[in-house]
Order: structure tokens, then C-alpha cells, then sequence
């Protein structure tokens, strides 16, 4: 597996004015989305929800400086509480929609499009663009921005709380190609901190609507995961590869590796973001599975529910923390079946030991 390293922007970000003691540039009228332009659409692509005809896209890279002239053209500085870290490196952009695949055509779900410079990277690929944005200032400034595109629709919601299948279906995701072959749509981006943990447990069981799910996942999210920063490409390791039994070890890697094939890229420098969060970021790629391609267990509900029970007596014997659900005799003799110790404890089992002992355990 290759790991890309993005270098530090020049110059120093972190040492920049923040942008609410900066004095207002005066920025001149016409709004940023008056330089794209969308391309014709292709007649062999169902996604397109309509686009203007005759024309092409001109690139119109978002950094430091235009990201700064979006947020003081509202009155606007970056709200903690929102999880808002906003990326100044439109390469890294690029980067978010090249290992998505985006291409002409597709339909994309953007969650916290910010001042909207994935949005563009995404608009210039030709995709449809579904932004939900929860801050109403920025949602309006995207709207703004991308009023002349069609294929831009910004909903002002809290993406925990939305109904995703109707807005997207809206849109065209998920149709039939005229091959007679399914399309997904995809979600590409830039996730508020905060919020990281819902928006996984969310996306990932959306194997019907979506295909690919490319996260730029920051400081908190490892925290909510109660793993320690400072090794975010170890971090990241643990997080997709559920045959990794350490102390980090949490119900989400076995849910994570349960409905989709995840994949490390590459390490975003803290630098890369404004106001600089106080650790590196990284992308990770989930593949999404389809309900055939599930473990076979026999209920999804009973066996995360004895997931999350043998996790919260983390350092108790199975035998113990599952005696809830049926006897430590039981268990052992399930764990045994398994080719495992009956004094196993949960941070030694893989997702695969995990379904077999649920199966076991369930029938007892």
C-alpha cells in the first residue's frame, strides 16, 4: 500500500492573523461562481440533472486567501462548536475527488461543504453535487456561489438529522445506466470533526445508494474513538484493518469492517487547514458492501448489540460480559468451537470470530 505525504503549505499558516482581527478586504461584487461553468452533458448519463449548454469549466482554485475573503464577505470565522476547519490546499481537493473516481456524470453527497472548495473541485469534475451544509451562513454562501450551477443543490440541514435516500433520489442516485447496470452515488468529503463518529455509523450501512465513501478524517474523530493523536497513519491503520487486536481496539472498527472495505491513503499536514487544528489529518476510502456481501449473521441489531456488551467490560472475559445473553459455560464452549481460548477477552477476537460466536451464541 502506497502512502502519499502532502507537504506543508508556505508560509506558515498557523503564524497568519485570525481572520476576525484581519482587517475586511474589500472584495469586489460579482460572486467566485461567476468563473465556472458547467459542460454539456453526456447523453449516455442518467445523473445529470440539468446543466447550461456550450459551455466549459474554468478552474478556480480555492487557498488561503479566497478561502479568508469567503468567510469575511459574510462576517464569518470558523465556529469550534461546528467542527469547522476549513481546507486552504486546493490540490488536496483534487486529491479527495481523483481517489473517489469522480467523473462526469456522477452524483456526489458533500457533508459541511464550508465555503464550498471541494464543492468546486467536484463541480469541475462534472459531477452533480448534493451539499448539506448545517451552519445557515455557509450555506448560504455556497448557494450563493454556485447559484448558475444547476448541478449544485446546498441544503441547509443537519446531515444527522436529514433524509438522505429522498434528497438523493431527488437527484438521480442510484439509478439504472442505460446498460441496465446500477450507479451509486458517491460522498466525497472534508467531515466537521465533531460530528465524524454519527456520520460514519450513518453512510456505511448505505451500500444501496452509495458505492464509495472518501473521508478526510480529523483530530477528533480519533478522539471520540479513544485513541491517542500523534500517529495519525497508525491511527488510520487501526481503524481499517480489523485484524489489528491492540488496547485502541473499539466496537466501530468491527462495525466499519463490517459493512465496507476500508483503505488508508494518505496523511493530510495539519497545516493543510484553517484555524490549524492541533494534529495531522488523514483520508480513508470505504468501499461499501452490498446486503449480500454482509457476514452472515443472523441479525445485524443482536450482533452489534453483543458487540458493544462485550466491549463494555473491555478488559472482562467474554464469559463474563456476555452472561446476559447465556451462560459462562456457553460461551466458553462457543469460544472454544471458534478456535479460541475461553478466556478470551473482546479486544482478541476479528470480525470474522465475532459473527461465528454470535451465530453460536445466538442458537444456544
Amino acid at each position: 500500500m502506497s502512502v502519499l505525504l502532502l507537504q506543508p503549505l508556505p508560509p506558515n499558516l498557523s503564524s497568519l492573523p485570525h481572520p476576525k482581527t484581519r482587517p475586511r478586504p474589500r472584495v469586489p461584487s460579482p460572486p467566485a461562481h461567476n468563473s465556472i461553468t458547467t459542460p454539456p452533458p453526456r447523453k449516455s448519463t442518467p445523473f445529470i440533472v440539468s446543466a447550461a449548454a456550450n459551455s466549459r469549466t474554468t478552474r478556480n482554485e480555492d487557498d488561503y486567501h479566497s478561502t479568508l475573503r469567503s468567510l469575511n464577505s459574510k462576517g464569518r470565522f470558523p465556529r469550534k462548536s461546528l467542527g469547522q476547519h476549513y481546507m486552504l490546499n486546493s490540490s488536496i481537493n483534487e486529491q479527495l475527488a481523483g481517489v473517489a473516481d469522480v467523473k462526469e456524470g456522477d452524483v456526489v453527497l458533500e457533508i459541511g461543504p464550508g465555503t464550498g472548495s471541494l464543492t468546486n473541485v467536484l463541480v469541475n469534475a462534472g459531477a452533480t453535487v448534493l451539499a448539506i451544509e448545517k451552519d445557515p451562513h455557509m450555506a448560504a454562501l455556497v448557494t450563493e456561489r454556485f447559484a448558475s450551477i444547476d448541478r449544485v443543490k446546498v441544503l441547509q440541514e443537519d446531515f444527522t438529522k436529514c433524509h438522505i435516500h429522498s434528497h438523493l433520489i431527488s437527484l438521480g442516485g442510484c439509478q439504472k445506466s442505460l446498460d441496465g447496470e446500477s450507479r451509486y452515488a458517491k460522498v466525497v468529503s472534508n467531515i466537521p470533526f465533531n460530528i465524524t463518529t454519527d456520520v460514519v455509523k450513518l453512510l456505511l450501512p448505505m451500500g444501496d445508494i452509495f458505492s464509495d465513501v472518501v473521508l478526510l478524517l480529523q483530530d477528533n474523530y480519533y478522539y471520540n474513538l479513544g485513541i491517542s493523536c500523534g500517529q495519525e497513519e497508525e491511527t488510520a491503520l487501526r481503524l481499517v484493518d480489523s485484524s489489528l487486536r491492540t488496547s485502541e481496539y473499539r466496537p466501530i472498527s468491527i462495525f466499519i469492517n463490517f459493512y465496507s472495505d476500508p483503505e488508508y491513503m494518505f496523511k493530510v499536514p495539519r497545516s493543510n487547514f484553517f484555524p490549524q487544528p492541533n494534529v495531522d489529518a488523514a483520508v480513508v476510502t470505504f468501499r461499501l458492501k452490498q446486503t449480500a456481501d454482509y457476514p452472515p449473521v443472523s441479525s445485524t441489531k443482536s450482533f452489534f448489540s453483543m458487540v458493544n456488551s462485550a466491549f463494555n467490560g473491555k478488559r472482562k472475559m467474554l464469559r463474563r460480559s456476555l452472561q446476559h445473553i447465556c451462560t459462562s459455560p456457553e460461551i466458553e464452549a462457543a469460544l472454544e468451537n471458534v478456535g479460541l481460548p475461553a478466556t478470551s477477552r473482546p479486544e482478541e477476537l476479528t470480525l470474522d470470530n465475532f459473527v461465528k460466536l454470535h451465530n453460536l451464541v445466538t442458537k444456544t
